[in-house]
């Protein structure tokens, strides 16, 4: 079978597209025929060896996948072979077929084509756990959104509104700020343009959001903390930026306010049972016409060093898609 296959960390340029042997399903464990893979941030970092979870070399990258049952190993009850899925993997998802654990694989909903499904379980879910689970976000609050346009934040904006949040999304552009009004945001900042803090005083009258949703890291992520409500909720989720900011923690206590830590893999792993209940909910809402994922570009497998290099360069607004 044909895979994507990172051989020495580095650059997207590095990758080389060519045959390895097809996959084995061991004890609950699934094979997948790949149909569509999604990008996401950390498939450019695991590659340059920057994630925090390190796979031996060499391996495929891609985290996010639609397909079809191809196998399935011994224990294995919650899907057989002929099943319509999709995963979440950490690594493996840029190849013909993939194997990962069974606990990680969900049934795609009945009008969810493939493409649209592997843009939807990681970007969805990563955004449902921040905001409800650890962001415990109201009706009636301020949500901002840093890195708006992306496939996550895009996401954190449609679930917010549908939690009764007003969205203030912040992207690069307002090409991309135009896309996330069209997904609900309520307000926009171009943070490359506008002063940050001061658009955010005048958008909320002075008292700041009551959560931030911060997968860019950087330099945005003080001035966002300092513009917190009393009792706000910084919720960290990535470092798109690049930067792993260091914060005065002398804030939280000026603002008595919470940074909260947001790790959805470790979340599926620890918690199954809530996993599943949370992926139920995005599925109906989905279905109810809620959630629209927002896939903006197609490209084949072996495109996909092209493809991650568009993701690094931030010309991407909301989830780039390979197909097989």
């Amino acid at each position: 079978m044909k895979a994507i296959v990172c051989r020495e960390h580095g650059l997207p340029d590095t990758l080389i597209y060519e045959d390895i042997s097809s996959p084995v399903a061991g004890p609950d464990e699934v094979v997948i025929s790949v149909k569509a893979a999604s990008l996401n941030f950390p498939d450019y970092l695991i590659i340059q060896n920057k994630y925090q979870f390190k796979p031996p070399l060499p391996f495929s990258p891609g985290s996010e996948l639609a397909g079809v049952v191809k196998e399935v190993g011994p224990g294995v009850t919650n899907v057989r072979p002929g099943d319509r899925v999709m995963a979440v993997t950490t690594y493996g998802a840029f190849a013909e077929e993939t194997k990962t654990e069974a606990r990680r694989v969900v049934p795609i909903p009945a009008s969810m084509d493939f493409v649209t499904a592997s843009a939807f379980l990681l970007t969805y879910c990563t955004s449902d756990h921040a905001l409800v689970d650890r962001g415990a976000l109201q009706k009636g609050e301020t949500l901002l959104v840093l890195g708006a346009a992306g496939g996550v934040g895009l996401a954190a904006i449609e679930i917010g509104k549908i939690l009764g949040a007003r969205v203030i999304a912040c992207a690069s552009t307002d090409d991309k700020l135009d896309v996330c009004r069209a997904h609900g945001a309520d307000e926009g900042i171009n943070y490359e343009r506008d002063d940050l803090r001061e658009r955010i005083k005048e958008l909320t009258g002075g008292r700041g959001p009551d959560v931030v949703y911060d997968a860019v890291g950087g330099r945005f992520t003080e001035p966002a903390l300092r513009s917190l409500a009393w009792r706000g909720r910084l919720l960290v989720v990535g470092f798109a930026a690049g930067e792993i900011p260091k914060i005065p923690l002398n804030l939280t206590l000026l603002k008595g306010c919470s940074i909260v830590g947001v790790f959805f893999g470790d979340f599926a792993r620890r918690e199954v049972r809530q996993f599943v209940a949370r992926v139920e909910q995005l599925g109906k809402w989905y279905e109810e016409g809620r959630l629209k994922p927002h896939v903006s570009d197609t490209m084949p497998l072996e495109r996909a060093a092209e493809a991650l290099n568009l993701l690094a360069a931030r010309r991407v607004a909301g989830k780039l898609v390979l197909t097989v």
